[in-house]
């Protein structure tokens, strides 16, 4: 049975009738109300910590969506997965993807950098400052995409910046 049908919860319950309703009204074709279904599937399982079942439903939902920003979040949330279960290499590598189908997705950008602040405060502890160094360098630079498209966000992330020097400007819009 689709996940779908299985919602036990008032709010998922309310997503997928307002989501229905959507699709009845959009005119969309076959290929990319299916590939919603298993996208709303894919959140609803990834809601529910079922993260295997959610990769299958993104993976399907990937290969029939043909919207290039649709298929950014569909990545964008594959990275959230693999990123939560330690995979920080595929989940830079889905978040890249993300970002190169959508330039203009600020989570994702803050993603790639938290990641990489994570790994240079990993290299710091370790003694390795030049490699620690390199890393933040990298997180800044996200950092600082992320903030240029959403300057209200990201307020830790700016105040790092300036603190460290990494930041080319006081105001980021």
């Amino acid at each position: 049975m689709p996940r779908t049908q299985r919602n036990d919860n008032f709010v998922d319950k309310t997503f997928t009738v307002m989501a229905d309703i959507i699709l009845k009204a959009l005119p969309t074709n076959k290929k990319a109300k299916e590939a919603f279904a298993y996208y709303r599937d894919g959140m609803s399982a990834q809601g529910d910590g079922e993260y295997a079942e959610a990769l299958e439903n993104y993976e399907e939902a990937l290969t029939l969506e043909e919207d290039s920003n649709d298929r950014s979040y569909i990545l964008y949330n594959m990275g959230l997965i693999y990123a939560s279960n330690g995979n920080i290499e595929k989940a830079i590598e889905l978040y890249t993807e993300a970002i190169d189908l959508n330039p203009r997705m600020p989570q994702a950008l803050n993603n790639v950098a938290v990641i990489y602040h994570y790994e240079g405060e990993k290299a710091k502890e370790a003694g390795n400052v030049e490699e620690a160094e390199s890393f933040y360098d990298k997180a800044a630079e996200y950092w600082k995409q992320a903030i240029r498209i959403a300057p209200n966000n990201y307020l830790e992330a700016q105040n790092w910046l300036k603190t460290t020097g990494r930041s080319e400007m006081d105001v980021f819009f």
